[in-house]
């Protein structure tokens, strides 16, 4: 069960799909224009899946790797590059979830563990909960927690704050961020953040569909 998507089982098809029926923030708004011109032409270049596109996009002479495709410019490239790469989140470090046990991260530290990534395969059964728990010495409600926040931080944009606000409000799974509410949870999460200021500014709706949309994505691993 990994972390993250398989990018190598992402066709340039189904991406395209994807990207067409994504809501996007404005400054990448780019890529769904001239969307069957541009995924043909990467297409033509041997590349099929998005593994192999990322690869070739992270090269220094990447333009050189798309020939003479005159609609794959080199701003197209870069915006189309930072989406792949949002595909996997960065991990969230276990010492930034304020709401946890003080303690908790230092008793998995002592384990190698530091971050999401380095925990997911240990908490997504409650038998691997349990040896968990035995090995760190953390009570299995805090594991389950700790669960609860790494099945979240597997979506794309969420950190660690953001997580630990679902958490709050009850969507505390990726089932439940799954089927949450758009509009509900716009509003859910805009009062907690009225009250206890964790961003600045006021989160969109379209933020949300983002986050709902990037959430059903993932696979539904973890068992509760």
């Amino acid at each position: 069960m990994p972390y993250y998507i398989d990018l190598s089982a992402i066709s340039l098809d189904e991406y395209k799909d994807k990207l067409a029926a994504s809501y996007l923030p404005p400054s990448r708004m780019i890529l769904k224009e001239r969307m069957d011109e541009r995924f043909k032409a990467i297409k033509a270049c041997g590349i099929m899946n998005v593994a192999v596109l990322k690869q070739v996009l992270t090269k220094k002479n990447r333009q050189e790797s798309f020939g003479d495709h005159d609609c794959l410019t080199a701003d197209y490239l870069t915006i189309l590059l930072r989406e792949i790469k949002s595909i996997h989140p960065k991990p969230s470090r276990i010492a930034e979830f304020s709401m946890l046990e003080s303690g908790t991260a230092k008793k998995l530290e002592r384990l190698g563990i530091k971050n999401t990534v380095k925990l997911y395969d240990l908490i997504c059964t409650p038998q691997q909960r349990d040896i968990l728990s035995q090995k760190s010495g953390l009570p299995v409600s805090e594991i389950v927690t700790l669960a609860r926040l790494t099945d979240l931080s597997r979506i794309k944009w969420v950190g660690p704050t953001f997580a630990q606000m679902l958490y709050e409000l009850g969507y505390d799974s990726l089932e439940k961020a799954c089927c949450a509410d758009a509009d509900l949870m716009h509003e859910e999460i805009n009062e907690l953040n009225d009250i206890h200021k964790y961003y600045r500014a006021h989160i969109s709706l379209r933020d949300i569909h983002i986050f709902i949309q990037c959430a059903k994505e993932l696979p539904l691993d973890i068992v509760y």
